[in-house]
């Protein structure tokens, strides 16, 4: 009698098993193809570094009176600057002196509790399966931003993504001096450090892609095959139309993120006026 009542329940699973489709077997890997991903409005909701910033000041990593000072002068610059490379290039040396004299291994633990808590739910879902796709199809994809490197790393690796270009600081024995090794990846500096990839990986630029939702991305995303604008911004909607690429918008009609007092502390409400002010110009230049 107990053979009888084990059997229906067998004929149950074999069912389910026979309902599941087959595993696909992964893609042969197409190693001249690759997809380049902007991180900040395009792969996550918003500023990467304006939610890094939130973390360091949640966790007493930066004194409320640096943050203050550092974007008083950021807001001071968006109101009347140019986001040219060297404004690019001086923004982020004092975005450095910050973190002059400490540790790379405590900053990098301390970005990936950040991360956990306050971007990982942060993605745009329907980027991440534009990247999954190219996975899918055996393509590398890489992570290309003016984020630091190495938060631009940890989100290439949670997402796992074949790496990240990042702007890089200088580091002396895993401390850093508060200078720039190289220069911030941004604009023109993003398209040569991909044709820098690309020889180095023996990649055809005519055979990848790449997704930005700004306009400071056009050289980057012109010199691609499939360049794509996603979540655009006037200027780049407006080049894209002209040149026939293709434009995801995954936005929602409302469009403007508030940013919540409470949570954010005085620190990271500063740093959203200077991140709003950003917006605001662009919007209008746009």
């Amino acid at each position: 009698m107990n053979g009888d009542q084990q059997e229906p329940a067998s004929q149950h699973a074999d069912d389910e098993t026979a309902d599941e489709p087959a595993p696909q077997p992964p893609a042969e890997p197409d190693l001249t193809a690759a997809a380049f991903f902007d991180i900040d409005n395009t792969l996550i909701h918003g500023a990467s570094m304006f939610h890094w910033a939130r973390g360091l000041a949640a966790h007493k990593y930066l004194s409320r009176s640096q943050i203050l000072d550092f974007v008083w002068k950021q807001t001071r610059f968006v109101i009347v600057g140019k986001e040219d490379a060297e404004d690019m290039h001086d923004i982020t040396e004092e975005a450095l002196a910050l973190v002059k004299g400490r540790n790379q291994d405590e900053l990098v633990e301390l970005t990936r509790e950040i991360f956990d808590e306050y971007m990982v739910d942060r993605f745009w879902p329907g980027t991440v399966a534009l990247a999954e796709g190219h996975i899918d199809a055996g393509q590398r994809v890489w992570l290309v931003s003016a984020a630091p490197i190495e938060l631009a790393e940890l989100i290439a690796e949670h997402l796992g993504l074949s790496g990240a270009l990042g702007t890089v600081s200088e580091q002396v024995h895993g401390v850093y001096t508060g200078r720039l090794s190289g220069k911030p990846l941004h604009g023109e500096a993003k398209a040569e450090a991909i044709a820098e990839l690309a020889a180095r990986e023996n990649l055809d630029l005519s055979r990848c892609a790449a997704y930005s939702d700004s306009a400071n991305d056009i050289p980057m995303l012109s010199m691609v095959g499939t360049p794509v604008a996603v979540n655009p911004d006037r200027a780049l909607r407006l080049h894209a139309r002209r040149n026939g690429w293709t434009i995801r918008d995954y936005r929602t009609a409302r469009r403007v993120v508030k940013i919540t007092a409470p949570a954010v502390g005085i620190a990271g409400l500063v740093t959203g006026i200077a991140v709003g002010a950003v917006m605001a110009r662009r919007a209008i230049r746009g």
